[in-house]
Formats: structure tokens, sequence, C-alpha cells
């Protein structure tokens, strides 16, 4: 059974108030489409009505159903333990987020992890 919208709760990893990058849109559609997020980032701003949490204060946070990830290989490392403690149901590792060692620790717990790119998911209604 597909969730709702409101059921959805995602953390979108890489948050900038950079319009020209692409965590900036999909945070813009995940808004238009009435999706419930949390834009997390080490760049303070607002989007969207939005702050912008601080990933390095690693929040505490609840209730996570998808985090979608804008942050390269190289500078998730220190941020997987934290990511999986929030017990997610879905990891979406947009392109170039990709990350075999971390997409295969998330199946290990139980979440659907998969290489995709979010955008196009909110835009084909398979999000």
């Amino acid at each position: 059974m597909k969730e709702e919208k409101s059921e959805i709760k995602t953390l979108l990893v890489g948050a900038t108030t950079n319009t020209s990058r692409y965590a900036y849109i999909a945070a813009k559609r995940l808004s238009e489409l009435g999706y419930d997020f949390i834009p997390i980032g080490i760049k303070n701003g607002n989007v969207f009505g939005k702050e912008i949490q601080d990933l390095r204060a690693k929040p505490e946070l609840e209730n996570i159903h998808t985090i979608t990830l804008y942050l390269g290989e190289a500078n998730q490392s220190e941020w997987v333990d934290y990511f999986l403690s929030l017990n997610p149901k879905r990891i979406i590792f947009n392109p170039g987020a990709e990350n075999d060692e971390f997409l295969t620790r998330a199946r290990a717990q139980g979440a659907e992890a998969f290489n995709a790119c979010s955008l196009v998911m909110l835009s084909s209604g398979q999000f």
C-alpha cells in the first residue's frame, strides 16, 4: 500500500538556498507537491518556509520516512551512522551521491535503498 504524502516525512540532505542546485529544486518540488520535508545541510538559510537544520549538530529527528541524499560519497562518511540512526524506511541516493557501502548497510538495516533521481520520481508520481 502506498503511503499518503502526509505520511512521507523526507529528510533532504544537502539543502541549500542556491537556486541552481538540484537540492534546492528538490525542496521546491517537495513543497509544491505538499510533501513534509526537513532540509538539512551545513549552510544556514531558509528554503520554502523551512529553516535548514545544521547537519553538524546531528539533530534528533523522528518519523523520518525518506532520506534523499544530495551529498557526494566523499562527504557522507561522517554522517552515515547518524542517517541510519534515524531508521528511515527509504534512502534515495541521487546522481552523484551513490555509495555502495552505505546502500548495503541501509538495506541490512531494513531500509529500501536505491540509486535514483528524486526529481524524476517526483515528476513521474513515483515518489
